[in-house]
């Protein structure tokens, strides 16, 4: 598949997502690109604005199997992943499979749960696998991870571990919908009898494999994929910032880009996909010093400052 045929697919799969979901487009394009650079979205965003739905509208038009995860202060590990169990026809042990496996899940308010649950995501969203009492069992292919937390309500949450925090390639918010939103949202209702809308399948799980092998054949010119680089370092040099942005989250800026590329319908990536992408990545990777924190800086101010202070490179396709 070349990146003018991934584009028109990309185009169909959030116009029928567009279907269920009231939300911006380009949180709808960012949720995709995210999938499409093999990594794993947070959502965060107040009740009611659609999250959920969201990653079901997601997984039902892409053709592929989900699973939901509701995080709990009891959730154990085991829940997530799966337990041996005892087969008394055979007189053996057996491997459970837990909701982990599938190739769309779901972990709904995942900071409810404490950070030793939330931790045995680590593994299946960095690796594809699940190691239990020594073996390794492989999860599906395609897989895809939609977590969501709510900014609100913080009494019995756990923040999340900023490794695991890292391993999410983007992070986004919803936002409420305008007020032709919202009456869109009211008309939809009106005119079907089912409480959640249906979507339809717009491809399956070998196109979305191949959908997914896209972003490899994207150009990175030299100039922009130093701008990229010196855009996350400057992170680093901030005097409002403890940790800054990671190798590995370099990485995932750079495949993020070459995402947003393909579903742009481009064969190369230009600075404008690097500064679209640059906030959705870039912030949630942020540790800000104690001194920054007691005087209320947002981590996405210092990602602003530092797109507005890095050269721009003039890039071309050539």
């Amino acid at each position: 598949m070349d990146v003018e045929a991934a584009a028109g697919v990309c185009s169909d799969i959030v116009d029928r997502v567009s279907e269920a979901v009231v939300a911006d487009r380009t949180f709808l394009e960012t949720v995709l690109a995210g999938m499409l650079a093999r990594g794993h979205v947070l959502v965060e965003d107040v009740p009611g604005t659609g999250k959920t739905l969201t990653a079901i509208a997601f997984a039902d038009a892409l053709g592929l199997e989900f699973n939901r995860i509701q995080f709990t202060p009891d959730l154990l590990p085991s829940d997530i992943t799966g337990t041996h169990v005892y087969d008394e026809h055979e007189g053996t042990f057996r491997f459970q499979r837990g909701p982990v496996f599938a190739n769309v899940v779901l972990a709904d308010e995942i900071n409810r749960a404490p950070p030793k649950t939330q931790s045995a995501l680590l593994e299946a969203m960095d690796e594809g696998q699940v190691s239990a009492d020594g073996e390794t069992f492989p999860l599906p292919d395609p897989f895809f991870v939609i977590a969501t937390q709510n900014p609100v309500e913080q009494e019995g949450t756990f923040r999340l571990p900023e490794a695991q925090r890292d391993r999410f390639v983007v992070e986004v918010s919803m936002g409420y919908p305008d007020r032709a939103g919202e009456l869109e949202l009211l008309e939809r209702r009106s005119n079907r009898t089912t409480t959640k809308p249906q979507v339809d399948a717009v491809v399956d799980a070998a196109t979305v494999s191949d959908l997914r092998a896209v972003p490899e054949t994207v150009t990175v010119e030299p100039a922009v994929r130093e701008y990229l680089v010196d855009l996350a370092r400057a992170t680093r040099e901030d005097d409002r910032v403890a940790v800054g942005v990671s190798p590995r989250g370099i990485q995932r800026f750079y495949e993020a880009a070459r995402a947003r590329a393909v579903v742009a319908g481009r064969s190369y990536v230009a600075p404008d996909d690097v500064k679209a992408v640059a906030p959705v990545v870039l912030t949630h990777r942020l540790v800000l010093t104690d001194e920054a924190s007691i005087r209320g800086i947002d981590p996405a101010a210092v990602v602003s400052a530092v797109l507005d202070t890095v050269e721009v490179p003039a890039a071309t396709a050539d």
